[in-house]
């Protein structure tokens, strides 16, 4: 790495007390949980994983400038609440294990920019990489892309994230978007909470399946209009911001349960 690439700090094994955490805490608490949750459907259920490689991470309440992240070691599968690191803004952990550089600089990125988010997701979903490689993008070919009409941003391949300059750029790129392709990469999402993000992520990566599949069968695409596309766009937002389906939510912390996933602890 250059002069400047990330260092990030390492604080061994520690991960967090789950016998003595203080009221004050319960709120991350519940951060923590719905977080681990995420890469645990990710994982067991849609398969949106890349070995320890990819990321989810979120704001600490109440702190602007700590989010958390799974450790680099763990694997989306072995996740849980008291396993996810603490780091702030400026790559230092604050409580927890090694975290991977690549993913800190995607991260801080958007959060250093962004005050109105909460969670940052990052993928390499086999759709989302195909799509990341083709000069048009996503194409309006689905209800599940026409729901991101006009709101997808772009970023160009720079080579892995380990340089700090970068952020400036991703952020730049990201804009007051909430979903990022990036170019010959993968997929990022930024939403306002971790249940919306995580929406936001799998619609992105499931529609970009789509066109994947549309396209290998070699027949002409059709694309709605740009009203309809817009209008469909419109029906996706409740007042700016992403729709947080509860009983979806309810449902596949169920699934989790009746599979005997455990991640809260």
């Amino acid at each position: 790495m250059s002069s400047s690439s990330c260092c990030l700090t390492v604080r061994g094994d520690s991960v967090m007390d789950t016998k003595t955490i203080p009221a004050a805490q319960d709120a991350e608490w519940e951060v923590r949980c719905d977080l681990a949750a995420c890469y645990r459907l990710y994982a067991h259920f849609f398969g949106i994983d890349d070995l320890i490689y990819n990321h989810l991470s979120a704001r600490v309440p109440g702190k602007t400038d700590q989010f958390l992240i799974k450790p680099y070691d763990q694997m989306f599968d072995e996740v849980s609440a008291s396993s996810l690191v603490k780091v702030d803004l400026d790559g230092r952990v604050v409580n927890g294990n090694e975290v991977n550089p690549g993913g800190f600089i995607i991260h801080s990125a958007v959060f250093r920019a962004r005050e109105d988010v909460n969670a940052v997701f990052h993928i390499h979903g086999k759709g989302g990489a195909v799509v990341s490689t083709l000069r048009e993008g996503l194409l309006p070919i689905h209800q599940g892309a026409l729901q991101f009409y006009g709101s997808i941003a772009y970023h160009d391949f720079e080579g892995f994230n380990f340089e700090l300059d970068e952020r400036d750029r991703l952020a730049s790129n990201l804009g007051q978007n909430k979903l990022m392709i990036l170019r010959n990469h993968g997929l990022l999402a930024a939403g306002h909470s971790i249940r919306g993000t995580f929406t936001l992520l799998y619609d992105l990566e499931r529609a970009c399946q789509i066109q994947v599949g549309a396209m290998a069968t070699g027949g002409e695409l059709v694309i709605p209009d740009a009203a309809v596309q817009e209008l469909t766009a419109n029906q996706h937002i409740v007042d700016g911001d992403e729709i947080v389906d509860d009983r979806m939510w309810s449902s596949l912390l169920r699934l989790l349960g009746r599979l005997g996933i455990e991640f809260e602890h």
